[in-house]
């Protein structure tokens, strides 16, 4: 497969030598999660434990491998990181009662609150990602992230 050039039509590209989409994307991905992490240290929480604890926000439990698909962790390391939310009281595990042999991971009432306090501040941090973007722009590249994630 021939490689294209992301540089869009009509664009000039000597301003700045054209970056390959996974490196852009890297980029964005690294700038987004270190403003994301400076949220969380005042709450203790590492990104991955947030990715864990904004999943289970929906009150509906997951099982491990949906969480790990989730956080995009192995399964080891989430255990470890589900390991440390128990621990912590944010979450618990309960036996699936429809398939007794899968565990749930569901919030405790604890976890329910610190994703309630800690949400707003995290789409703050994500608004100020994007802030250099017009805001039907920041919106259309959500979309379009969306899209490519599926």
């Amino acid at each position: 497969m021939a490689s294209t050039s992301l540089v869009p039509r009509g664009a000039s590209s000597t301003a700045r030598p054209t970056q390959s989409l996974h490196t852009l994307l890297a980029r964005v991905t690294h700038r987004v999660a270190r403003q994301v992490e400076a949220t969380l240290a005042g709450c203790g929480l590492a990104l991955e434990q947030w990715r864990v604890l904004d999943l289970l926000a929906d009150g509906q439990g997951h099982s491990m491998s949906e969480i790990a698909e989730h956080a995009m962790v192995p399964a080891p390391t989430l255990t470890k990181i589900v390991d440390r939310l128990v621990d912590n009281a944010v979450v618990h595990r309960r036996v699936d009662e429809r398939d007794r042999r899968r565990v749930l991971v569901f919030t405790t009432d604890h976890g329910a609150d610190l994703h309630a306090r800690i949400a707003p501040q995290i789409s703050r941090a994500e608004d100020d990602a994007v802030a250099e973007l017009e805001r039907d722009d920041a919106a259309q590249l959500v979309r379009l992230l969306a899209r490519l994630a599926t």
